[in-house]
């Protein structure tokens, strides 16, 4: 049992997919919920700046618009 857990799996982002901390800080992503914004820093979360939100009300938008800090795990796209 203890030999499973030490030889646990290594997790992959899915097949087209990154993780946000791959990527280098001042790229541009998008999640697949759509969001889009910029990598500032990674450490065990990523500091991210949103600048696209997919549609949905305006409350909810403002919400999510600016500096925000998401796992560093996220599965994202790299925008060229």
């Amino acid at each position: 049992m203890k030999r499973a857990l030490k030889n646990g799996p290594k997790w992959k982002p899915s097949k087209g997919w990154k993780y946000l901390k791959d990527l280098t800080p001042g790229s541009g992503f998008r999640t697949q919920s759509g969001l889009a914004g910029i990598l500032i820093e990674y450490e065990t979360n990523a500091k991210v700046i949103i600048g696209l939100v997919p549609e949905m009300p305006e409350a909810d938008k403002q919400y999510y618009l600016g500096r925000r800090t998401i796992a560093a795990n996220t599965e994202v796209k790299e925008i060229k």
